[in-house]
């Protein structure tokens, strides 16, 4: 495992190290899967918000007026379909406010590229700093292209975040877009020849959703 790369955050967390063994095991039933990407997506997400800008407020305790903070930017959450549906809800726990949006991709099995089939995304993205999320970073073809289409749309700051990633994803996204942060919980050994991450854990879509 390497954390040689440039923008790239590696969450070394013990509760992480545990519950990425339970992912990666082949025999872990889809309910349990969950619940163990759901605690993860939580850490990633805490490491995923860090450094937004904040503004000055007044509050009322109990007791006296005193300073407070609010976020001073507007936040969304973009899934790749299907899997990043798998980590939106730990991004809402901290942010409940943000808005959703979804891009509908799926990888072609011969080529291995992205196809785009559907995208709803939230009206002004350029004032949104925007935290893009799919479970895993193979080829970097269907990051990239999202990172693309957000971009197209005005988006201007862009964090990825991700479960498990292939050195070959990461160097994609530096060489396309060096200006997006990465927020991972692996850095894998590498793709293997069907362009699955090696050792990885298979589909994250079908393992999530139990369509294995």
């Amino acid at each position: 495992m390497t954390t040689s790369f440039s923008n790239v955050t590696l969450v070394d967390h013990p509760v992480v190290a545990r519950d990425l063994t339970i992912l990666r095991n082949k025999n872990t039933p889809p309910p349990i899967f969950r619940s163990a990407l759901g605690r993860i997506a939580i850490i990633l997400a805490y490491h995923s918000l860090k450094g937004l800008p904040l503004k000055k407020v007044k509050v009322d305790t109990p007791i006296e007026v005193t300073d407070g903070f609010e976020l001073d930017t507007e936040i969304a959450v973009v899934s790749i379909l299907r899997a990043g549906l798998g980590l939106v809800d730990a991004v809402m726990q901290f942010i409940p406010e943000a808005r959703v949006g979804h891009l509908g991709m799926y990888r072609d099995e011969v080529t291995h590229q992205p196809i785009d089939y559907y995208s709803k995304i939230p009206r002004n993205i350029d004032r949104h700093h925007v935290l893009l999320v799919d479970p895993m970073l193979a080829t970097g073809g269907s990051a990239t292209d999202s990172i693309t289409f957000l971009k197209s749309k005005g988006a201007k700051n862009i964090r990825f975040m991700c479960l498990i990633s292939a050195p070959e994803g990461i160097h994609r996204i530096q060489e396309t877009h060096p200006d997006v942060s990465i927020i991972t919980a692996a850095i894998d050994e590498r793709l293997n020849d069907d362009a699955f991450i090696v050792p990885g854990l298979g589909d994250a879509g079908d393992r999530i959703f139990g369509t294995i």
